[in-house]
């Protein structure tokens, strides 16, 4: 077991809160979006843009942040972002429109995105390297746990307070971890080479990354390429991708060194968090709107609900943490018993009926907890194993980037998914329900006299009750859409467990000289 001293500690505590900060930014507005809506007098889709500002910012600046730490010192640019997501927080709670909130959100997306690649960087060096599973396992405690407990703790604050407090709420946070940085955080002792700032990949980043999150957020409610901006955007994100992609691959000292995909164990942990991103983000965006659209529960309730899963994962990610660095097996031999766990999970949730309640979800989130911290801790540690030095901030950036993008994409697909399958599935249930069949009448005839007997004229009451049943077969099929949408998320988890063997190394861990962690599989 490690033996960390009081200094070390404090670090851990300093760089996971701040990571925590904005990792809950993602998730906690979410359940707020209604209230906002009614107190800035937005509509629904000016409230969309208080997500999409946020995500775009923020993952661009997660892949500028291997450059802006060796540009600024590591030490400083992670205080410089708490600062400003700080400052911006309270900018946001301030906020008297949509569009302030929108703007603010921006620039708080801008010092969040500082803070996630740089927190896992300062982890990784204050641990050695034999301990580097434990460090991405402290890591990984905010990484997973943070979306999953922002709707509890936004819920909780909309209910009892307002929708201002789930930006204030950071400032004390903020203080304290700007205070402890400052005063414990160091600079690494390989300093990365700095270079100057390229401004057309700069622009290139901006226009590819940018164009391709408002694709991702806004695609399924604009009906994806039958609107003319998404095409465009869509274009713009594919050739500016390519132009930077070519750009930084071709300059000798690049502002995001993609180079570090030629080393294989980091390029297939990388397409893993890809995965990892999607499954995580997927179902932590699905989960909640399935318990809240479909069953009625409060957004309170739904973030209860999901709060023992979170502790699941919790508690997995430094067990495995530490089995890591006993290397008893392969750290791709935890990814597989993560990944058949989410199957497991997915199967169970597919399994479910509609006479469901809170407690038939415990186990099966318990088990979707168990599965994050066995899959993310292995491929996390699998894909940094290698780097050494400057190396390390280029590669978190990038890991965390693709995670994102990952939920981005897991997530777009998924709502489209939902739109197209409830439609197949309405149209498949109403084809038994016409006006001359008797099962219809009587059921017709019972609800128009209920309607009636609650002062409703026999008009209104006949179109009451054909409204309800259509609102109920719309149920039903919303229902059969989620039981397959998780079923075939689980088989997809399935299928990805024999491409670890991607992972397997040409040496056998017992070998290993135990003072390193080679899981080089060159």
């Amino acid at each position: 077991m490690a033996k960390f001293s009081a200094d070390k500690i404090i670090v851990i505590f300093t760089v996971v809160s701040a990571a925590l900060l904005q990792l809950i930014d993602t998730s906690i507005v979410n359940v707020s979006l209604t209230q906002m809506m009614g107190n800035l007098g937005a509509t629904f889709e000016e409230i969309g843009w208080v997500i999409t500002g946020y995500a775009v910012s923020n993952v661009i600046m997660i892949t500028l942040s291997g450059w802006m730490s060796a540009r600024f010192g590591r030490k400083y640019y992670f205080a410089a972002s708490i600062i400003f997501f700080t400052i911006a927080s309270v900018l946001c709670g301030l906020s008297s429109n949509v569009w302030e909130l929108v703007a603010f959100r921006v620039l708080q997306g801008i010092g969040g995105g500082g803070l996630l690649s740089t927190a896992q960087a300062i982890l990784i060096e204050t641990f050695p390297k034999e301990e580097l599973g434990l460090a991405n396992a402290i890591y990984g405690v905010g990484v997973i746990v943070g979306p999953a407990i922002g709707p509890t703790l936004g819920g909780f604050i909309t209910d009892n307070m307002s929708w201002q407090w789930i930006f204030f709420i950071n400032i004390p946070f903020g203080i304290l971890a700007t205070i402890l940085t400052l005063m414990y955080v160091k600079e690494p002792m390989m300093k990365a080479k700095s270079v100057k700032m390229d401004w057309l990949a700069l622009g290139l980043l901006i226009a590819a990354i940018g164009s391709l999150q408002i694709v991702l957020e806004k695609g399924q409610s604009e009906d994806w390429f039958e609107t003319r901006y998404i095409t465009v955007l869509a274009v713009v994100a594919l050739v500016t991708g390519l132009f930077f992609v070519y750009r930084e691959l071709t300059k000798k000292d690049p502002m995001v060194n993609l180079r570090l995909f030629n080393n294989r164990s980091f390029a297939t942990g990388t397409l893993f968090n890809f995965v990892l991103g999607f499954g995580l983000y997927g179902t932590t965006l699905v989960i909640p709107i399935f318990c809240q659209g479909l069953l009625g529960f409060t957004a309170l309730q739904t973030g209860w609900l999901m709060l023992p899963g979170s502790l699941a994962t919790a508690v997995m990610m430094p067990v495995v943490g530490i089995l890591l660095k006993r290397k008893l097996m392969h750290p791709a031999v935890y990814a597989g018993l993560g990944l058949f766990l989410f199957f497991v999970f997915s199967y169970s949730m597919g399994m479910l009926n509609t006479q469901i309640g809170e407690h038939d979800f415990f186990w099966p989130l318990i088990i979707r907890g168990f599965a994050m911290g066995l899959i993310f801790i292995p491929l996390t540690t699998i894909s940094l194993s290698n780097l050494e030095g400057t190396e390390i901030p280029q590669g978190t950036a990038l890991s965390n980037m693709v995670r994102q993008l990952g939920g981005s994409i897991g997530i777009a697909l998924i709502t489209t998914y939902i739109s197209i399958d409830t439609t197949k599935h309405y149209s498949y249930l109403s084809e038994n329900i016409t006006a001359t069949d008797p099962a219809t009448q009587d059921r017709v005839k019972m609800l128009t006299n209920a309607f009636v007997g609650k002062g409703f004229d026999i008009q209104t009451a006949t179109a009451n009750a054909y409204g309800l049943i259509s609102r109920t077969i719309f149920g039903q099929a919303t229902f059969l859409t989620y039981k397959d949408l998780f079923t075939y998320l689980g088989l997809f988890f399935l299928l990805l467990i024999p491409l670890l063997v991607l992972f397997r190394n040409k040496k056998k861990p017992a070998v290993l000289d135990e003072a390193e962690m080679d899981w080089n599989i060159e």
